[in-house]
């Protein structure tokens, strides 16, 4: 474990985004914290876990998009994620192995609870949710390394403990759940506004965490370990039934819109991602207030075509309003801008930015991205928007639908579900936007080819409907934060590590992005290049939104096309670096050589 130079002052005394309590910090310096001294009462340990909610390394505060996944078509990020699958990651340039900080805080007031006397329940409540505080640190550390150390208690600069090496998988596994199970026991149902940890949020990370680690070990060979997977995946199933039969949440709302040109829209799915405040919202079980009173600002502004596009294998996936796949549809692969918004799932529409969408002026794509921008999460309000780049909004961090797709999935592994279990989870999501139940026989019996290649790990009687389970979590969750944990849990990051590509072109020169029959955007090879463009009328040439592949000295730009003057657009970052993506080894993340330096005890995950 890395070697820290530990404050007894903990991060939980900042302001940061939790409230801050005066009488506390009148009472108790902010750089003498003691066990002896301080945790005294219940509300003692209030105030300390209420300083804890401004570490983002112990809670989920949130996700607005999916941009380390196959659902994006990137060329400007520079994440670890991203350096890895370049080539261009190693234990030298790695970073991470952090936040064992936020653990010693974490177990700095459990090793202290002994000496708080008062109400058995309330000081019960407050262990679980530092216990569901510590679990969700170690889920996320156990995703990334597999192996890790693990601590119990609030290590002093000379505890020899800080040298161990890494506890197995299984072992830390068995204490996360254990600290789940605790929180799930203790942390009281009184949910207030959802946007403090209560059971409900306890259960609903028990849940997640639970079909993590069952499928990870259903799915994963180099880890031996799946004979045990069954015990996760039924935990998750009991995990999510406890939360359905408490009454307390639904799918809320129903009912389609038409938009211009056939396009389809659910104003219902709108909602959950469009607003301020989520309290009263039934299908939200967790959420993040990002607000203007704190000054609390998301950065949802970037999504919207900036950084990143969404990529054409996530528009695919996207069935027909009938229920089939759009890739079944005659000519879908070169089906444009204009055109492939028609007849789709609402939620498409609600995720991306299709043809006349306006904010407040007509969107135009951004091919340098791709093409598809992401506008789920993207304040629509301008009254909302703090900055181009963050906004004042409410950012969910658990939902019902998540809960009622684990379910489903955890049932179709074990192979116990039913269609009694279909209606009640993805036909309950679909039902809300419009689209036809899906059915176990005909899932199971005419098995989607395109998903077949994706998931070529998966076999077995259920095969065709967890291959559509899968589909619908990409749809319902998109650009909340999941695929790419979906993606390693599967052993499918070699979806990742394919070339993706954006929308289709059918050759240099102008079209038509708004439906409206008149060209708006143009790519041409380079500079000065007028020919494919100049039959257009010169009042709509010189409004046209114009894209090279080449520059001024015959240099490639950010993007080229498929086949060269045509076809779907292309990352030139993707075609010089590549992408690789080595399997089991990028499943998991390096230690950094530093941290081994300082512990030679530690040894590298899988293949690193």
């Amino acid at each position: 474990m890395k070697k820290i130079i530990y404050l007894i002052a903990v991060i939980g005394l900042t302001c940061g985004l939790a409230s801050c309590n005066d009488d506390f910090l009148d009472r108790v310096p902010k750089t003498n914290i003691t066990g002896s001294g301080f945790f005294k009462t219940p509300d003692d340990l209030k105030t300390y876990v209420n300083g804890l909610y401004s570490d983002g390394a112990l809670w989920p505060g949130g996700s607005y998009d999916d941009f380390e996944s196959d659902n994006v078509t990137l060329y400007g990020m520079s994440s670890q994620t991203w350096t890895m699958i370049r080539g261009t990651l190693s234990e030298e340039t790695a970073s991470g192995w952090g936040n064992w900080g936020s653990l010693r805080s974490v177990n700095f007031m459990l090793y202290n609870s002994g000496n708080v006397s008062g109400s058995s329940e309330e000081i019960r409540n407050y262990i679980g949710i530092a216990r569901y505080m510590r679990a969700y640190l170690y889920m996320n550390q156990v995703a990334a390394y597999s192996d890790v150390p693990w601590s119990s208690k609030p290590m002093e600069t000379d505890d020899p403990d800080l040298y161990k090496p890494a506890d197995p998988r299984a072992l830390v596994v068995d204490s996360i759940m254990a600290d789940l199970e605790y929180a799930v026991a203790n942390i009281s149902a009184e949910m207030g506004n959802k946007t403090r940890i209560h059971k409900y949020a306890a259960l609903a990370l028990l849940a997640r965490f639970s079909l993590q680690e069952g499928t990870w070990r259903k799915y994963h060979p180099e880890l031996n370990l799946a004979s045990t997977a069954d015990r996760f995946l039924q935990r998750a199933v009991s995990a999510c039934e406890e939360i359905i039969n408490s009454g307390q949440f639904e799918i809320t709302g129903s009912g389609v819109q038409e938009l211009e040109n056939g396009i389809l829209a659910s104003e219902a799915y709108r909602a959950l991602f469009q607003s301020q405040d989520l309290s009263g919202n039934r299908e939200i079980i967790q959420w993040y207030d990002y607000n203007k009173t704190f000054n609390r600002q998301v950065g949802v502004g970037r999504v919207r075509g900036l950084d990143f596009g969404m990529s054409r294998s996530f528009i695919e996936s996207y069935l027909m309003k009938d229920g089939t796949p759009f890739t079944a549809t005659a000519g879908y692969a070169t089906k444009t801008f204009a055109e492939i918004f028609t007849g789709r799932d609402p939620r498409m529409a609600e995720t991306v930015a299709y043809p006349g969408y306006a904010d407040p002026f007509p969107y135009y794509p951004r091919p340098i991205v791709g093409g598809y921008a992401q506008i789920k999460f993207y304040a629509r309000n301008p009254d909302w928007r703090a900055s181009s780049d963050a906004a004042w909004e409410a950012i969910l961090i658990y939902r019902y639908a998540e809960i009622l797709l684990i379910l489903a999935e955890a049932k179709a592994e074990l192979g116990s579900i039913t269609q009694t279990d279909l209606d009640m989870t993805v036909n309950r999501l679909r039902n809300r936007v419009g689209i036809p139940p899906m059915s176990l026989e005909t899932a199971n019996g005419a098995v989607d080819p395109v998903l077949a290649g994706q998931y070529p790990n998966v076999s077995g009687a259920n095969r065709g409907v967890i291959l559509e389970i899968r589909r619908e979590r990409r749809i319902e969750l998109a650009c909340e934060g999941h695929r790419l944990r979906d993606l390693n849990r599967w052993y499918a990051g070699k979806l990742f590590g394919t070339l993706q590509q954006g929308i289709y072109i059918p050759a240099l020169g102008a079209y038509d992005v708004t439906g409206d029959g008149i060209e708006d955007v143009a790519i041409l090879q380079s500079p000065g290049e007028t020919g494919p463009i100049s039959s257009i009328p010169e009042e709509i040439r010189e409004n046209l939104q114009l894209y090279y592949l080449k520059d001024a000295s015959g240099n490639d730009n950010e993007i080229y096309l498929e086949n060269g003057t045509s076809g779907h657009i292309m990352m030139t970052a993707d075609r010089l670096l590549g992408r690789v993506f080595e399997e089991p080894k990028f499943y998991y993340r390096p230690i950094p050589q530093r941290q081994i330096v300082l512990n030679p005890n530690l040894k590298q995950p899988f293949g690193w």
